[in-house]
């Protein structure tokens, strides 16, 4: 078992680590490597993968504002094949039908490659709709209301409140489904884990338990920003043609994407005012995509967590 450093003494270390909820399970991704660790009916099971930064092989990804998105689509990919594993550990009989697009897919590409482009297909489906619901729909439905386009201002503001709407309505609808309620409390274990082991606690069920579980690094609360900064970036955009603007919009979503990482990873290793100011819409956010873990999902996450943790103290803090 690796060494499961803690960073004892630190009064206010914070780690690179980062984690996802899965289906009955958590992944923890550390600077080495990552690991999966799910709860099966047979106990936990575990896998611990190299990690294969893109950034390695192409510097240029590594550069500020270019690897958010870079960020954004490699976590995008790797949390898919995290996804479907976790799924393909579920009990057969409490798996869902596949879908015929899938069917089609087996059925006409080797079993090797099939769940590839099952997860390529997954991922790029996942972008349309991001596109649809906060890039075509919000400039759709202001485009409807002429009061709305009295100025760029108000039109550019609207379309930001009706992207932040979307968002919380959408949040707030799937965390009512109980399978993703279930992950949602996995997301809070995976949170309050990371803070125990920053705040220097042996990893415990009874020293993580009492953590918060809203954590101002959060994939969460970097979907809100993003949803706050197109409000700011897209302000350039001065055309009354509901789909010129769609495709302004769809051109500067990179330099959204870009602009929020950096905007996330700054509060990140900061402590002050402004960093609190930043980070509060995305904790309020996971008010509704967290919520209060079981011991055995603390269990998951601890276990996914010591996996991750590297052998060089300090190897994973924030920044490096």
């Amino acid at each position: 078992m690796k060494n499961n450093n803690t960073n004892e003494g630190a009064a206010c270390f914070r780690t690179s680590i980062g984690g996802q909820a899965l289906i009955e399970g958590i992944l923890m991704r550390g600077p080495k490597q990552q690991a999966i660790v799910c709860r099966t009916k047979d106990g936990l099971v575990e896998k611990v993968e190299e990690l294969k930064l893109v950034s390695a092989r192409y510097p240029i990804l590594g550069w500020p504002l270019i690897r958010g998105v870079a960020t954004f689509l490699s976590s995008m990919v790797n949390g898919m094949r995290a996804l479907t594993y976790s799924a393909d550990l579920v009990p057969l009989e409490e798996q869902g039908e596949p879908d015929k697009l899938d069917l089609w897919i087996e059925k006409h590409f080797p079993a090797d490659k099939a769940k590839d482009i099952i997860i390529g297909t997954a991922v790029v489906l996942g972008l349309l709709l991001s596109m649809f619901l906060f890039v075509f729909l919000p400039a759709f439905t202001v485009g409807l209301f002429p009061a709305l386009k009295t100025s760029y201002f108000v039109r550019n503001i609207s379309e930001g409140l009706v992207r932040v709407v979307i968002l919380i309505g959408y949040m707030t609808a799937v965390s009512r489904v109980p399978d993703v309620e279930r992950l949602f409390r996995y997301h809070g274990a995976e949170h309050k884990t990371i803070f125990c082991y920053e705040h220097g606690k042996a990893l415990t069920v009874e020293n993580v338990r009492p953590e918060s579980r809203f954590h101002p690094r959060c994939g969460t609360s970097f979907l809100l920003v993003v949803v706050l900064v197109s409000i700011l970036v897209n302000s350039v955009v001065r055309l009354d043609n509901t789909f010129a603007r769609i495709g302004c919009h769809l051109l500067l979503l990179p330099v959204v994407v870009g602009i929020s990482y950096e905007i996330n990873r700054w509060c990140g290793a900061h402590d002050n005012v402004l960093s609190a100011v930043l980070s509060a819409p995305g904790k309020w956010l996971q008010h509704i995509t967290t919520a209060e873990p079981d011991d055995s999902m603390i269990e998951c996450a601890i276990r996914a967590m010591e996996l991750v943790i590297p052998e060089e103290k300090g190897l994973d803090s924030w920044g490096s």
